[in-house]
C-alpha cells in the first residue's frame, strides 16, 4: 500500500465523520468565523461568535461601532484589525451581493482578512467545492508525513496535496488533517506512541 492510501485509510478510521468545528447557521457566519480563526482556536472563536450574533446580524454589523466589535472579539487576538475586517466584509456583502456570500473566489479573496485558506474553507463547506485549506495543522502534518518539503509555502503544500489525493476526498481530507493535527499530531508534545504513521513520519523517526 502506498503512503497516500495508508494516510487516507487511517484517517478514515480515526475521523470518519470529520467536519468543520466552527459553529455557524448562515453562510456569512462561517466566513466571519473563519476570518476570526486566524491565529486563534476554533473553540475560542465559537465562544466569541456566539456573543457577536446575539447582538448583530450582517446588516447591523455593517454599521456597528468598531469599539463595540473590538470589545466582543477581544479574546481572538489582533482584535483591532479583525474588527475592521468584519465591518468592511459586512458592508461589501450587503452592497455587492445583498448580504449573501457568493460562489466567487476572486471576489471573496478581495475581502479584507480573506486569503486563500479562508476562501477554501468557505467554498468547500458552503458550496461543496472540492478544496484543501492549508492551515497550521495541515501544513505541520503534511511536512511531518513527507507529503511536502520543510520549506514549502502553504500554497505549494496545497498543490502537492491536491496532486497526491483524489479530488473527491479533498474537503473531507482537509478536515481530517486539521483534526489529526489539532488533537494528536500537535506542534508541542505530539502523541506519537499510538500514531499509525510512525513508519512514515520524519518527526517520529528523528525522535527514536
Amino acid at each position: 500500500m502506498n503512503k497516500e492510501k495508508l494516510i487516507e485509510q487511517e484517517l478514515n478510521k480515526m475521523y470518519p465523520d470529520a467536519r468543520c468545528e466552527l459553529n455557524y447557521q448562515k453562510d456569512y457566519e462561517l466566513l466571519i468565523a473563519t476570518v476570526l480563526s486566524a491565529q486563534c482556536t476554533d473553540k475560542r472563536v465559537n465562544m466569541v461568535t456566539k456573543e457577536l450574533w446575539k447582538k448583530y446580524d450582517l446588516k447591523s454589523l455593517a454599521h456597528a461601532p468598531k469599539k463595540e466589535i473590538e470589545t466582543i472579539i477581544h479574546s481572538v487576538g489582533s482584535y483591532t484589525k479583525k474588527a475592521g475586517y468584519l465591518i468592511e466584509i459586512a458592508n461589501r456583502l450587503q452592497k455587492d451581493y445583498d448580504g449573501k456570500v457568493p460562489n466567487n473566489r476572486e471576489y471573496l479573496e478581495s475581502l479584507p482578512g480573506v486569503g486563500r485558506k479562508t476562501c477554501n474553507v468557505v467554498l468547500s463547506n458552503i458550496f461543496h467545492i472540492p478544496a484543501i485549506a492549508v492551515d497550521t495543522h495541515v501544513e505541520r502534518v503534511s511536512k511531518r508525513l513527507s507529503l511536502a518539503k520543510e520549506n514549502d509555502s502553504v500554497n505549494i503544500v496545497e498543490k502537492k496535496l491536491m496532486k497526491k489525493f483524489p479530488k473527491e476526498i479533498w474537503s473531507k481530507l482537509h478536515h481530517q488533517l486539521v483534526l489529526f493535527g489539532r488533537y494528536q499530531c500537535k506542534a508541542i508534545h505530539p502523541e506519537c506512541e499510538n500514531c499509525p504513521f510512525q513508519e512514515i513520519c520524519k518527526f517520529y523517526q528523528k525522535k527514536i
